[in-house]
């Protein structure tokens, strides 16, 4: 029987004596579900979690978090709880990406445990802000623009897009992260000490040319950005082997 643990640390991969564990944050409109696809790409000892926000998915029940503040205060808990378990690689995609990087920032202010690495995926460097590229979709979006620009990312699986209930649900799941993500603040000289790989892609038009530049200096740590196929997703392939592109997962990390 699932615990109320269970329900906010999703695991979806365990391995006998892992090495170290693979925990996701979620992106903007998002769950854990994404994520599930990679526990058959993942080096063999290394297990693979996922943390559940409110209002969603095992934690229906919840209300939604109102603010970033308070997103990030559950999330780090959730990390935290996760990390009493051994080593782990925090990731996070776009809204998920500023999520790790604020999560690490607050779990080093506490003492840790720090991830062994920070992976931040489809996000602009935290210290910019919520630019202009980043406010899409926007809280003012017909319920029509948002299921259009989620179907247009391959966000909605087949059984959401010809279900109008599943629909409204999605709706609502990404009017609330908009709500959140809009409350989105960087603290000024907030850093990490851990090291950052930031992975994004070739054609995203939502990260700026320079995102790697400013991401470099948001750590004290050794830093790699890696450039892969696609856009803000990258492509269907690229997403469901993004674990191969991380080399912390095999307990390395080469600067680049």
């Amino acid at each position: 029987m699932a615990t109320a643990q269970d329900l906010i640390v999703v695991r979806s991969r365990r391995t006998e004596n892992a090495a170290r564990t693979l925990i996701c944050l979620g992106f903007c409109g998002g769950g854990t579900g994404q994520y599930h696809q990679w526990g058959g790409v993942l080096p063999p000892d290394v297990d693979l979690a996922a943390i559940c926000y409110p209002g969603r998915e095992g934690r229906f029940m919840e209300d939604f978090a109102q603010t970033w503040d308070a997103l990030a205060d559950d999330t780090t808990q959730a990390v935290l709880s996760a990390a009493a378990e051994g080593p782990y690689v925090l990731l996070g995609h776009s809204m998920g990406g500023w999520m790790a990087f604020d999560v690490t920032v607050r779990i080093e202010q506490l003492g840790g445990p720090a991830p062994e690495a920070l992976v931040v995926s489809s996000a602009n460097a935290a210290n910019r802000g919520l630019t202009a590229q980043d406010g899409s979709p926007t809280q003012q979006d017909t319920d029509e623009q948002l299921l259009g620009w989620m179907t247009m990312h391959g966000m909605l699986p087949e059984h959401v897009v010809n279900d109008p209930d599943l629909q409204e649900l999605a709706v609502e799941l990404m009017r609330a992260d908009i709500r959140v993500r809009d409350t989105f603040h960087y603290v000024p000289g907030s850093k990490v000490s851990v090291p950052l790989q930031v992975l994004t892609g070739e054609t995203d038009t939502v990260i700026e040319p320079n995102a790697g530049e400013y991401w470099r200096d948001l750590t004290t740590g050794d830093f790699r950005h890696d450039v892969l196929p696609g856009g803000h997703f990258y492509t269907p392939e690229v997403w469901s082997r993004i674990p191969t592109y991380i080399p912390a997962l095999s307990g390395a990390f080469s600067s680049r």
